[in-house]
């Protein structure tokens, strides 16, 4: 039976991939996000809705 010590190479590696894994999850919503507001604003832009169109380029920015 195999013993993991908590300050072990093991654990290490696993707090090392689980933080990656949350990074690149988080990176994949907000540039999700960030796709979802563009579309948006592009829908704007052609609908001529000023009005939403600045609201969502503030919300862009807040994102950025």
């Amino acid at each position: 039976m195999e013993k993991k010590l908590l300050n072990s190479p093991q654990h290490s590696d696993e707090n090392t991939d689980s933080v990656l894994a949350e990074m690149f999850l988080n990176n994949a919503l907000l540039e999700f996000k960030r796709e979802k507001i563009r579309k948006e604003i592009d829908q704007t832009l052609q609908d001529g809705n000023k009005e939403l169109f600045l609201q969502l380029t503030e919300e862009l920015k807040k994102i950025n």
